[in-house]
């Protein structure tokens, strides 16, 4: 049963008052203060105030309640996260003009129902004649989360879901392209945890982020961990921060398919991958090195998936939308105003029109092509000719850039796909599917939106953002052998 601050109070002075029925005077008790900052529904102003909430509504968790009330209270945001899956999936698209709406539906159930909750948090203990030594995963306190716009909501309740059920709390730092709906997202999931029997500001945000506000919530002392899912300056930042930090840095994927692989799977996977939310997840396809007795069959299977082959002079006017010089001149980034767009529209841009049923374009360029080593994040696929699996190989390792985040391969060669995943060294690999298979979404295993290459977490869960705690009681005491 829950008690409100009032009533307790109440109590106390009832109890108090009884114990001097003769004079039944009620002794001057100070009140028991309400937290200071209330926020709205766990949004808020300034940074202080929302660490300062989270940092009491931590302390609050882990002394009041049990890791039974964390398995309640998650269930309580998955339950809310299903039944506003929709609504958050429509507003993403709407603020964020990126991505597809069917897709995001897709994401946030994989989230929703595949991140882990404290069930994850197993006790290890060994017994021998010295004593019992058991360790057990223990909360950093406040966790200060920047999440993307890319899967604004997404992560949000990916971070929610496995950071509350290790003990922590957190501050949200979202990306101000998506700051409207990752509010009412937050509001709805704290509304869920408070209902549930929560402590309020379990989870806040700032309701304007900024640059400014993410240096503030770095640099307060009551923040323990930091998390970031974004580029590789955004990851680099908070590693000179001098705390703790968790980073989901950008990729690159590349993709091999070599002689021995099922041209028309392969096609199949790389079209659903790469066109999959219009290719803004860090971990879809991004380039695929096709060996060369299997390139036309892959190019015509891939075309008979509803992909639109470029020609030549489409391909070099389709670099100038999409991409542009870098500030030193010495190569292009991506114009990031068709970051996310939908194919039809990118190509109407130079004077393609199809159906937006087709979900990608393809074309044909050399390994150092722009489009194949500039991250797009956009549904436009470089495909690269090889000679052999050794070229590929090479190539794909070029291309990857060393970000160790995500690579794929298609063989029926045990060697080959042995001797590619130690080369390339990257945290997810997948196997004849499409990369999305690597984090759950059609495949086996959690979910998670915190892929973390760059400090070594990889496929976050509860596990990644708590602490390793030991218990050792010596003397062979609790032993009975």
């Amino acid at each position: 049963m829950d008690i409100s601050s009032q009533e307790i109070e109440a109590i106390v002075r009832k109890v108090i008052a009884g114990i001097n029925p003769a004079t039944n005077v009620t002794p001057d008790i100070p009140a028991i203060k309400s937290p200071k900052y209330t926020g709205d529904n766990g949004v808020f102003e300034r940074v202080e105030e929302a660490v300062e909430a989270a940092w009491k509504a931590q302390r609050d968790w882990v002394t009041n309640y049990k890791v039974e009330d964390r398995h309640r209270i998650v269930e309580a945001i998955r339950r809310c996260g299903r039944d506003h899956v929709e609504e958050w999936s429509h507003l993403i698209v709407e603020e964020t003009q990126m991505g597809r709406y069917e897709d995001k539906v897709e994401k946030h159930l994989a989230v929703i129902n595949k991140t882990p909750g404290p069930e994850c948090l197993t006790t290890e203990a060994i017994s021998g004649d010295a004593g019992l030594m058991i360790e057990e995963y223990a909360p950093f306190g406040v966790i200060g989360s920047i999440t993307p716009t890319t899967n604004p909501t997404e992560t949000m309740i990916h971070n929610t879901i496995s950071m509350i059920s290790g003990g922590n709390s957190i501050v949200f730092n979202v990306h101000p392209r998506a700051k409207r709906v990752c509010a009412e997202c937050l509001q709805a999931l704290h509304k869920a945890i408070v209902d549930a029997g929560g402590p309020a500001n379990l989870i806040t945000m700032l309701r304007e982020p900024t640059m400014d506000t993410v240096d503030m919530l770095t640099s307060n002392p009551k923040v323990r961990l930091m998390t970031g899912t974004g580029g590789m300056g955004m990851v680099n930042a908070l590693l000179r921060s001098g705390k703790k930090c968790i980073g989901a840095g950008a990729g690159n994927p590349p993709v091999i398919v070599d002689e021995t692989a099922d041209v028309e799977l392969a096609a199949r996977k790389i079209y659903e991958g790469a066109s999959f939310d219009n290719n803004i997840l860090c971990f879809a396809e991004k380039e695929v090195f096709v060996v060369s007795p299997n390139y036309e069959g892959f190019i015509h299977n891939i075309q008979k998936q509803g992909a639109y082959l470029l020609n030549n002079s489409q391909v070099e006017a389709l670099v100038k939308i999409c991409l542009e010089p870098n500030k030193n001149q010495s190569g292009y980034e991506v114009n990031k105003k068709w970051v996310g767009k939908n194919a039809a529209l990118i190509l109407a841009q130079i004077g393609v029109q199809v159906e937006d049923s087709c979900r990608l374009a393809v074309c044909e360029v050399p390994a150092d092509h722009p489009f194949v080593l500039v991250e797009q994040m956009m549904p436009v696929l470089p495909i690269v000719r090889c000679s052999t699996f050794e070229e590929a190989m090479e190539k794909a390792v070029i291309a990857e850039q060393g970000n160790r985040h995500t690579s794929s391969i298609f063989s029926k060669d045990v060697d080959h796909m042995t001797r590619f995943a130690r080369l390339i060294e990257t945290t997810i690999y997948v196997k004849n599917s499409c990369t999305k298979a690597g984090v759950g979404i059609g495949g086996e295993g959690h979910c998670t939106m915190t892929i973390a290459g760059p400090t070594g977490e990889g496929i976050t869960n509860a596990k990644s953002f708590c602490r390793r705690r030991r218990c050792m009681l010596a003397e062979g005491g609790l032993r009975i052998i």
